[in-house]
């Protein structure tokens, strides 16, 4: 992941709402698992290991996520428990098919998640974080964010 992908994502977090936290957690287990397919198409294990590493962080995180208060977090760690044993069936193999599998499996969650989105009206999960303000000034081929001071007394709340 980029580093300009590594700052939209903590932009991303600080502002959003529960279900906006699953939809990034989908989106970022989605490019992880398409870093391990490209390091695979160039025979480098090494990048190949560590996008499955960090593809399953994601999915640990899920996992640990689920509020068992409802029937359908069983359904969903089902799911996870898949995704998972196919990230490891990937690294232990060294093959790309199951990875074509926790694609397949995490894109329809994502798509479900963001037609979700769409109908929670809920705040951030964290308070008190940085203000950003897109559009003020713009670079050469580029829009500027600026962060706006909120203090020595800023910092995350949850």
């Amino acid at each position: 992941m980029t580093k300009e992908l590594k700052q939209e994502y903590t932009r991303r977090i600080t502002q959003a709402n529960k279900t906006q936290l699953i939809t990034i957690l989908y989106e970022m287990l989605l490019i992880y698992v398409e870093e391990a397919a490209d390091a695979y198409k160039k025979e480098d294990r090494r990048g190949f290991r560590e996008g499955i590493r960090k593809a399953r962080g994601c999915i640990n995180e899920l996992m640990e996520s689920l509020n068992f208060d409802y029937e359908l977090a069983m359904n969903f760690l089902q799911l996870y428990l898949y995704v998972n044993r196919e990230l490891v069936r990937a690294e232990v193999r060294n093959a790309e098919e199951p990875l074509e599998n926790v694609n397949q499996v995490i894109k329809g969650l994502h798509e479900a998640y963001v037609k979700l989105d769409e109908m929670d009206a809920s705040g951030p999960v964290m308070e008190n974080v940085q203000t950003v303000y897109a559009g003020l000034t713009y670079g050469r081929n580029n829009l500027n964010e600026n962060l706006a001071d909120q203090g020595i007394n800023r910092g995350f709340r949850v």
